[in-house]
């Protein structure tokens, strides 16, 4: 057996992928995330597949489930919203597989930024204005961020920022980020991108905490900050550019 970690998408059931949504269709089992995967997902397991929420369960009785799956020769589906590679606590989960020899591989699912970049319109990176992404989180109720990697230092680099899981902590966001980018920066904040409750905010760091508040926002967000989500005046890309050359014969 093997044990799938799939990325659900962001929210909407249509944005798991081809290959994520065939591999839910042959699974016996399905550990999924309650709280943030879509229930009409769910409708692409096999009819008697065993069902399992693992909102309630600690790490240890998920690996258990996982453990109790492979003895009983079934081939898993692991749902976890987003995309496996950032912020879904998969690594753990492997690790675990690795330590009792069970086979696992990740299907990439549609991650929670790029749901948000699309539902502001925005593509992320636009020429000489900024052509850097950092994926990061702020640490309050969740494990500490690494040395070097707090708000403040990764400000410095005036690249657009995505935060995850800090929603609920705008305000604060807010005050690290203005020396760095200054009350003008174009900022937004993104909950529950591509659902049909999503809630799209934009602003500027001076008022986007603001907006937040009176929204009622505390999770399932991603803020965004960055001069590349205002951009109008930049020149056009060189990949298209007539003074690009171009080969005839390439393929």
């Amino acid at each position: 057996m093997t044990v799938y970690f799939i990325g659900a998408g962001p929210g909407a059931a249509d944005l798991i992928t081809v290959r994520g949504a065939r591999t839910l269709g042959r699974c016996g089992v399905c550990l999924y995330a309650g709280s943030l995967v879509p229930r009409e997902l769910l409708a692409e397991c096999p009819p008697d597949a065993r069902l399992v929420d693992t909102a309630g369960l600690t790490l240890d009785q998920i690996t258990e489930e996982l453990t109790r799956a492979h003895e009983a020769g079934h081939d898993v589906a692991r749902l976890h919203s987003g995309d496996p590679s950032v912020f879904s606590a998969v690594a753990e989960q492997m690790r675990r597989l690795d330590a009792a020899g069970i086979p696992y591989e990740i299907v990439p699912g549609v991650p929670a930024f790029a749901a948000a970049a699309a539902a502001l319109g925005r593509e992320l990176t636009v020429p000489t204005v900024g052509q850097t992404v950092i994926l990061t989180r702020i640490a309050r109720q969740a494990t500490p961020m690494p040395p070097g990697e707090d708000l403040a230092t990764l400000g410095r680099s005036g690249a657009l920022l995505v935060l995850h899981l800090a929603a609920r902590y705008t305000g604060e966001v807010v005050a690290e980020l203005l020396p760095h980018y200054g009350a003008d920066c174009p900022a937004a904040v993104v909950a529950m991108a591509s659902r049909p409750d999503e809630l799209v905010l934009r602003g500027t760091l001076a008022d986007i905490a603001e907006k937040v508040a009176a929204a009622g926002v505390v999770r399932t967000a991603v803020i965004i900050v960055g001069r590349t989500l205002a951009a109008e005046q930049f020149p056009d890309s060189y990949l298209y550019s007539v003074d690009r050359h171009r080969d005839p014969c390439a393929k």
